[in-house]
């Protein structure tokens, strides 16, 4: 079981270190006493069938005591499981603009303190627990994004990391788009298999439309297109804090060339990424899994 213990100061970053381990899978518990962290490792450990925990303890959930406070880190030690406890901090400049920034109210507040003697109070009671630690992060210079990346390259290379969840979906205009499109793609200006009339019937997926659309220069150029742009941006997405991603293709139908663009552009991202095809107006969803460069 992988086990990762989290505290810091107020302001710097332990939300988001524990919303990045929950997306990678990870049981979250936030907040929770410190008192309580070894008999709940050890419960979960007997009941839960999750193989990784993620646990924050903040200055408030600290004993008044210090000394029982390093008789649970000893504990904690003595576990067969190993825990990570990682340490997050930033300088009292970064932390006060952050609180400036989202306008909340530190968990420390007292009236007769200001925000950055309220700061150097929490610093001071976190000061103690600094010899515990496995990893020191300071955050005063990362975003959200480079903070989730930092964790996410010491602290998960060796776990199983969840990938963007793509689906991309065909439609037709006279039905309105799609609400849930990240990208909507229109495909109307390209040559219309609907006009002639053997191929009227069909659907992208049909290899007499196929074969029609593969030679028709403005349709291969448009696909082009969408598989550059996407083969060159897809990385930067993932990296981000996006979950998922859904790419929308619409012709006047949505039975011809939305459906062609659609399964072929999923065939190129297939080869980074699982994904959904959904084609809307055939009511037809399907998956294609993610296959190496080579095949």
């Amino acid at each position: 079981m992988q086990i990762i213990l989290i505290s810091g100061l107020s302001g710097a970053g332990k939300s988001i270190a524990l919303e990045t381990f929950e997306d990678e899978g990870f049981f979250c518990v936030d907040n929770l006493p410190l008192s309580f962290v070894l008999s709940f490792i050890e419960k979960f450990s007997e009941e839960s069938s999750h193989k990784h925990l993620a646990i924050v303890v903040d200055a408030r959930g600290f004993p008044d005591d210090l000394s029982e406070a390093k008789q649970v880190f000893a504990s904690l030690d003595a576990l067969p499981e190993h825990i990570d406890f990682i340490f997050l901090d930033a300088t009292n400049e970064a932390i006060v603009q952050r609180y400036r920034d989202t306008r909340r109210r530190h968990p420390f507040y007292q009236e007769h303190l200001t925000l950055l003697d309220t700061i150097e109070h929490e610093r001071e009671l976190l000061q103690p627990l600094k010899k515990y630690m496995d990893l020191y992060i300071d955050t005063s210079c990362l975003s959200v994004h480079d903070l989730r990346a930092f964790i996410k390259k010491q602290l998960l290379k060796d776990h199983e990391q969840h990938t963007l969840s793509i689906q991309v979906e065909s439609f037709g205009f006279k039905n309105g788009t799609p609400l849930n499109a990240d990208f909507i793609f229109d495909a109307r200006c390209l040559t219309n298999p609907h006009w002639e009339p053997l191929l009227r019937p069909k659907t992208g997926r049909d290899v007499e439309v196929i074969e029609y659309l593969q030679n028709r220069s403005d349709v291969q150029a448009y696909l082009k297109d969408l598989e550059d742009f996407f083969y060159t941006w897809l990385p930067r997405f993932e990296q981000g804090t996006r979950a998922y991603l859904t790419i929308a293709i619409g012709c006047t139908g949505g039975q011809h060339r939305s459906v062609y663009l659609a399964e072929q552009l999923a065939k190129v991202i297939a080869k980074r990424y699982p994904l959904i095809v959904k084609h809307r107006e055939l009511h037809i969803t399907h998956s294609f899994q993610k296959r190496s460069e080579e095949q």
